[in-house]
């Protein structure tokens, strides 16, 4: 005699969370809302500005980029080079500093190495402009203010970076492949190189884009370092171009535009290194 098999409980219907999907929502439209409005606003001329409803186009778009490339002959462009200079250098350096310092807190044991960490996170909760002015009187002593170096140097270390790192490399170098690269004869530095690095790497960009976006967007270190405007960085620049904005309102549409050709090189990365998350994933869950 066959016993029967009990049938199936009916599967629960999922509850629609209305408090945590409109916090969502609302959160997703606090931040949305003024990138909708950058992206309207600089289609309009000077005259549509103030004299049109919030959200509706313009037909100035082509006019504003042309007067904001031809102010000063061209030096919005100069600012959005040095800011990928400043960004672009800066995050690398940063990158690869993070990565051994990490890495050496991760797999070595050495005395004070939790001290060392603990004073870095300490660095983390650091706000910046508490470090602003330290760091102006160092470059000033090393004569290094008004120049690119001032802007680049101070942002080479960062402690995040390096508590990324650190966390991500002790739990993606397992111990025994280390090991095992010594065994075969391996230097410390080629065992980092060839391979705690690439296991590493999805890590690493993360930090890349914390500290591209950071360095992209800092405003009060080159407020503080730099004199000469031709070194200015895109967020500078344009706030001496919203201060001129009070004396001339022309000029409220050419910082509209800057606000939003300067987002634009942060999207594209964002894209980028979205792929290359996704790529690098699929490879290591393939090698795995």
């Amino acid at each position: 005699m066959t016993t029967p098999h009990p049938r199936p409980l009916p599967a629960a219907p999922r509850r629609f969370a209305v408090v945590p999907t409109a916090a969502l929502l609302l959160g997703a439209l606090y931040c949305l809302l003024p990138v909708a409005w950058i992206l309207v606003a600089s289609t309009k001329s000077g005259s549509e500005l103030f004299s049109t409803f919030t959200f509706l186009p313009g037909s100035g778009f082509a006019d504003n980029i042309a007067d904001l490339s031809a102010y000063r002959d061209g030096v919005y462009w100069r600012w959005m080079a040095n800011s990928a200079l400043y960004a672009g250098v800066g995050a690398l350096l940063s990158t690869g500093v993070s990565a051994v310092s990490g890495y050496a807190l991760a797999v070595y044991r050495f005395r004070g190495r939790e001290s060392i960490f603990n004073i870095l996170l300490a660095g983390v909760l650091m706000p910046p402009v508490i470090l602003a002015v330290p760091q102006y009187l160092l470059m000033a002593k090393a004569d290094l203010t008004d120049s690119y170096l001032s802007v680049m140097l101070p942002v080479i270390l960062s402690p995040y970076g390096v508590y990324l790192a650190r966390i991500y490399a002790a739990a993606a170098v397992p111990g025994d492949v280390i090991e095992a690269g010594r065994m075969d004869g391996g230097g410390e530095w080629r065992i980092f190189r060839t391979i705690a690095l690439p296991m590493m790497l999805p890590g690493l960009v993360t930090v890349f884009l914390f500290q591209f976006v950071a360095i992209w967007n800092n405003f009060l270190l080159p407020y503080i370092m730099l004199g000469d405007d031709e070194k200015f960085p895109v967020t500078l620049g344009l706030f001496t171009l919203l201060q001129q904005g009070s004396n001339t309102p022309a000029l409220y549409t050419l910082v509209i535009t800057g606000a939003l050709l300067a987002i634009v090189p942060l999207i594209a990365l964002f894209l980028v290194i979205q792929r290359f998350w996704s790529l690098d994933l699929l490879s290591g869950a393939v090698k795995s």
